[in-house]
């Protein structure tokens, strides 16, 4: 059984690794934060498991531990003695614990470290991780349309992949199908398309559930400035301003994402 110790391990390493995250977490309610810290903590240890050791195949190990873990979820097995995994099977039903195998499986594209074959590819491997994540941290909580979620999810993605795109490249990986600003403009706008979508379609996400949807704040400015100074992706420009970054999580927060 998952206890206090284990929920603050858990926010405490979103609080190092994930400090947007953190933040958003931070601004949801305190029952929120029992699901979302597990489900951020969850996110990042697999995350960053390409990226910790230098031989592929032991990313393979760590990447096929953790679809173990989930397995045992799935199947009401009694969770592994570890301080993600206890508090994350409190959160998740079965099901969760599937939609969260797909995410593990679509990191596995990391390892390769090889550049998406076009723009489609990218959205899938967006869709199948930063659009999971939402999804089930999103049905975790309570009544949410999936299409609304994933869609605000994968705008989420790739504004955190835009901004970490000079930190990609100098680990090695080509992280965009087209680096050419036209190209970088026209996926930023897309980016823009999909959370127009969501946004117009906030309804369908409950009071309860809204607190997935807060790490969203600030996406659309980020997108908003690639798509107008493409060149901003490739200098690392896109950080968003401070106070206009606290003024959006005070609304996402209140359900404006």
């Amino acid at each position: 059984m998952a206890g206090r110790d284990d929920l603050a391990a858990c926010a405490d390493l979103v609080r190092r690794g994930d400090t947007d995250r953190f933040r958003a977490a931070m601004a949801a309610p305190p029952p929120a934060r029992s699901v979302l810290f597990p489900l951020y903590a969850f996110n990042l240890e697999v995350a960053r498991a390409p990226w910790v050791v230098s031989e592929p195949m032991l990313a393979e190990i760590r990447l096929q531990w953790w679809r173990e873990a989930l397995e045992e979820i799935a199947e009401g097995q009694p969770a592994r003695r570890h301080e993600v995994v206890l508090p994350l099977a409190q959160v998740l039903d079965a099901e969760g614990a599937r939609l969260l195998d797909t995410l593990v499986a679509a990191r596995r594209v990391d390892l390769e470290r090889a550049p998406f074959g076009d723009e489609a590819a990218l959205w899938r491997y967006l869709d199948a991780t930063a659009g999971t994540l939402h999804w089930v941290a999103a049905r975790s909580l309570g009544e949410a349309g999936e299409e609304v979620v994933r869609a605000a999810g994968q705008a989420q993605g790739l504004a955190a992949w835009l901004r970490a795109v000079p930190e990609l490249e100098a680990r090695g990986r080509l992280p965009l199908p087209d680096g050419r600003e036209a190209a970088v403009a026209r996926l930023a706008r897309e980016g823009l398309g999909r959370l127009g979508q969501a946004r117009r379609r906030r309804a369908e996400v409950s009071r309860e559930a809204r607190p997935a949807l807060i790490d969203v704040a600030g996406s659309a400015a980020m997108l908003a400035r690639a798509a107008a100074e493409p060149a901003r992706v490739a200098e690392g420009r896109l950080a968003p301003n401070p106070l206009r970054e606290r003024l959006a999580l005070i609304a996402a927060a209140s359900g404006r994402w």
